[in-house]
């Protein structure tokens, strides 16, 4: 089996040694980019299975890069960074991060977010059918059930659940999911989501009022929740 491939785009030499000791002492093939420049190029030419990003480059933002990445590449992109003010938190989220971890780090942390986001996504690959508990969607037939009873969605609620769960764990933030759902134009009509939330996790939860699945981050967005 081939190892899993991490590119690691950092301006700080000493987190870049300390990061490829960690991730090789892991088994994962290791490369890295000193600033923003080399981080797009090295990703484009032999895309990773998974980068791990500062925000703070020397050449450009690193919210920059992490968009320019996300033009094409759709595997897992793990933000370590010094920053973690929760407007950069945020906006990181909205432009496609799937996690967020702030220096320094513990490395066992690090590495159990890893092995969760590359999870995830071989998950994703391999299966069209997810199953929660009494819950079972059916992404190729477009199909939720509740207790092996067919639910009725409306287009834009079967969207809403789809985007949530194939997005399981991470926090989607009210813009993301907004601009996903109903575009650019939308992203500042949080009334919207408000009410297709509720309309979901009514027909979707157990207890509505006491919701398992949609979990909400107060100030931030929305989260599946598979536990």
């Amino acid at each position: 089996m081939n190892k899993q491939t991490i590119l690691i785009i950092d301006d700080e030499p000493q987190i870049r040694k300390l990061l490829e000791i960690t991730l090789k002492s892991y088994d994962y093939d290791v490369r890295s980019a000193e600033n923003g420049q080399e981080g797009l190029v090295q990703s484009a030419i032999h895309p990773p299975d998974l980068i791990i990003l500062d925000l703070g480059l020397p050449d450009m933002s690193g919210h920059e890069v992490l968009e320019r990445i996300r033009e094409w590449y759709q595997n897992p992109i793990i933000i370590l960074s010094v920053i973690n003010s929760e407007e950069d938190i945020i906006k990181a989220l909205d432009n496609g991060a799937t996690d967020y971890l702030n220096k320094p780090f513990r490395a066992g942390e690090l590495m159990a977010r890893i092995r969760a986001s590359v999870r995830k996504l071989h998950h994703d690959e391999q299966s069209s059918v997810k199953t929660f508990g009494e819950l079972q969607i059916d992404f190729n037939g477009r199909t939720v059930r509740k207790s092996g009873q067919v639910i009725k969605l409306t287009s834009t609620e079967y969207q809403l659940l789809s985007l949530l769960v194939r997005n399981e764990g991470k926090i989607l933030t009210h813009h993301f999911i907004l601009k996903e759902i109903w575009g650019n134009a939308f992203q500042e009509e949080s009334q919207y989501l408000r009410v297709y939330v509720g309309q979901l996790r009514k027909k979707i939860e157990l207890n509505p009022n006491s919701p398992k699945y949609i979990i909400t981050e107060s100030g931030v967005g929305y989260r599946f929740s598979a536990e």
